[in-house]
C-alpha cells in the first residue's frame, strides 16, 4: 500500500518550514481508495514569493486548521503504508519534523519518483515534475498546489510500477541498506558507491557540471553520506542541486585540508563558506619584567608587541609554548601557561629549573629564553612534513620553503631522496595563504615532532 504525498510550506528550508496545504493519496498499485486533502494554518505569516508561486496567501489559510488538527488523520492515512513523493526526503522531512514538534513520532519507508524516474525512464534530461508530465502525457492542473501536484505524481507513479523491469528496482529502492531514499534526487546511485572510504578531498557538482561545494574528509565515502542526512537548509538546497560527485586522494587530514583550501579558492563554489572571512590572529612576544626576568606570552595580534610567531587560535599558542617550555626548560609562570601562581605547577611541564622559586638566576633563565626566541625565528631552512600517501607504496610530503609553504606532493616509497633537487620534481606548487598558514600552524603546534629540516642532502624517510 502507497500513500503520495505532496506539501505547499512556507519555504524555510527544512526546521523553519511550516505546512500550508498537504495532500494524501492513498493507493493501493491499482486504484486510488482513500484521498486526504486541506489547507494548514502554519501559524506565521506566508512570503510574498511563495505567494506569487502557489496562490496560497494569508488569509486563504487563516481558517484552515491548525497541523495540530488534523495531525491524526495524516498519521491514520499513512499508518503501515510506502510514502511516495517527488523528491521524497523534502516532503518527508518537513512532514517529520513538524509532526515532531508536537510530539508526534514519524517512520515510514520511502520512495522517491525523481529517482525511480531516473533509473526506470532514463534519458530526459529534466525530471522535475512540469517535464516529466508533459514528455509522458500526463494531466497536471493547479501546478505547485498539493492535490494537483499529488495527483499527477500518483499517475506517474502509476506509470513507473507498470513498466518492465520495476519489480527488482522497487524491490532494491525499498532495502533499507540501498540509500537510495537517501541520496540527492539526481544524484546516480553509482556515483556514490564508488566513493572511497580514504582521506582526500571531494566535489558535489551540478547537473551541468559546475562545481557547487568542495569538502574534506578522513573517510570520504562516510563524510560525502553526512550531507545527505543533514536537515541544515544549505545542506538539502545544495544537495537536492548535486548531480555527480569527484573525488581527488590526498593519503592524509593534512594534505587534504590544503587540496581542499586550495580548490576552494580556485573554484569559488557557491555553498562553501568564503575563506575570505576574518580570521583573528595572535602573537607570540617576550617582554622583560621589573625583576629582569624575561617572559613569553601571547595575546591578538594587536596586542601583540613585535609577535615572532603567529597563530590562528589560543589553544595552538598554548600547546606551541607548551612544547618550548619543555624543549628549553622554561618555566610555565612565565610563559603564562599558568597564572596567578608563586611557582609553577604544571601538570604536562615538569622541566622548570626553579626561575619561579628563586633556583636559578635570571641572567641563567633568560639566556635560555633567548635560545627559544631564536629557534622560533630562525626559518632559513627548508622544512618537511612527512605524511602517509595515497597507497602502501608511497610517501605524502607537506613542503615549507624557508618558513613559506610551497606545496605538497607524493613520492613513490622505492625511489631515493637525497638531495632537494631530488624532491622538487614531486612538489606540487601551491599558494601560500592565510588559510594555509592556519591549518600548517595548526597541525605544527599539535605535532612538533612532525617538521624536520631538509638540509642539502638528507634521506626522505618513508612512512
Amino acid at each position: 500500500m502507497y500513500t503520495i504525498v505532496d506539501i505547499e510550506t512556507t519555504g524555510n528550508g527544512i526546521k523553519g518550514n511550516k505546512i500550508t496545504e498537504i495532500s494524501i493519496f492513498k493507493y493501493d498499485g491499482y486504484e486510488i481508495i482513500d484521498e486526504f486533502t486541506s489547507l494548514v494554518n502554519p501559524e506565521c505569516e506566508i512570503p510574498y514569493f511563495i505567494t506569487g508561486l502557489t496562490g496560497i496567501d494569508n488569509d486563504l489559510v487563516r481558517d484552515a486548521p491548525k497541523l495540530m488538527e488534523i495531525a491524526d488523520q495524516i498519521l491514520e492515512i499513512t499508518k503501515d503504508t510506502i510514502f511516495v513523493a517527488h523528491s521524497v526526503n523534502f516532503d518527508y522531512n518537513v512532514i517529520k519534523n513538524e509532526l515532531k514538534t508536537l510530539g508526534l513520532d514519524f517512520t515510514r519507508k520511502k520512495l522517491c519518483t525523481v529517482r525511480l524516474s531516473r533509473k526506470l525512464i532514463p534519458g530526459y534530461n529534466s525530471y522535475s515534475l512540469g517535464k516529466l508530465c508533459s514528455v509522458l502525457g500526463i494531466p497536471l492542473t493547479d501546478r505547485h498546489r498539493a492535490r494537483g501536484d499529488a495527483h499527477a505524481t500518483t499517475i506517474l507513479f502509476q506509470k513507473l510500477l507498470r513498466i518492465e523491469g520495476a519489480e527488482p528496482v522497487f524491490k532494491t529502492f525499498l532495502n533499507a541498506r540501498s540509500q537510495e531514499t537517501t541520496l540527492p534526487p539526481a544524484l546516480p546511485k553509482h556515483v556514490y558507491d564508488d566513493l572511497p572510504a580514504t582521506p582526500g578531498i571531494y566535489y558535489f557538482k551540478n547537473a551541468k557540471g559546475k562545481i557547487i561545494y568542495v569538502g574534506k574528509a578522513i573517510n570520504i565515502k562516510k563524510r560525502v553520506l553526512s550531507h545527505f542526512y543533514d536537515k541544515a537548509t544549505k545542506e538539502i538546497e545544495m544537495c537536492k542541486e548535486t548531480a555527480d560527485i569527484d573525488y581527488e586522494l590526498s593519503g592524509s587530514d593534512l594534505v587534504a585540508l590544503l587540496m581542499e583550501s586550495a580548490a576552494i579558492k580556485h573554484h569559488f563554489p557557491e555553498y562553501n563558506r568564503s575563506q575570505k572571512r576574518n580570521v583573528q590572529r595572535y602573537g607570540i612576544f617576550s617582554y622583560e619584567d621589573r625583576n629582569g626576568v624575561m617572559h613569553l606570552a601571547f595575546n591578538k595580534i594587536k596586542m601583540a608587541p613585535r609577535p615572532f610567531a603567529i597563530f590562528y587560535t589560543i589553544t595552538d599558542c598554548r600547546l606551541y609554548l607548551e612544547e618550548i617550555c619543555k624543549a628549553f626548560s622554561l618555566c610555565a609562570k612565565y610563559c603564562h601557561l599558568q597564572e596567578n601562581v608563586d611557582s609553577c605547577s604544571h601538570y604536562r611541564i615538569k622541566q622548570c629549573e626553579g626561575i619561579c622559586r628563586g633556583n636559578e638566576s635570571p641572567k641563567s633563565y633568560n639566556k635560555k629564553v633567548e635560545q627559544a626566541i631564536h629557534s622560533i625565528k630562525d626559518k632559513s631552512d627548508h622544512l618537511i612534513i612527512q605524511e602517509k600517501g595515497r597507497t602502501p607504496s608511497e610517501s605524502a610530503f607537506v613542503f615549507i620553503r624557508d618558513g613559506i609553504y610551497a606545496g605538497y606532493g607524493f613520492i613513490e616509497k622505492e625511489i631515493q631522496i637525497n638531495k632537494f633537487e631530488d624532491l622538487e620534481t614531486f612538489i606540487i606548487r601551491q599558494k601560500n595563504t592565510l588559510e594555509t598558514e592556519r591549518i600548517i600552524q595548526s597541525f605544527v603546534a599539535r605535532n612538533p615532532h612532525k617538521p624536520r629540516q631538509f638540509s642539502k642532502v638528507m634521506d626522505f624517510e618513508h612512512y
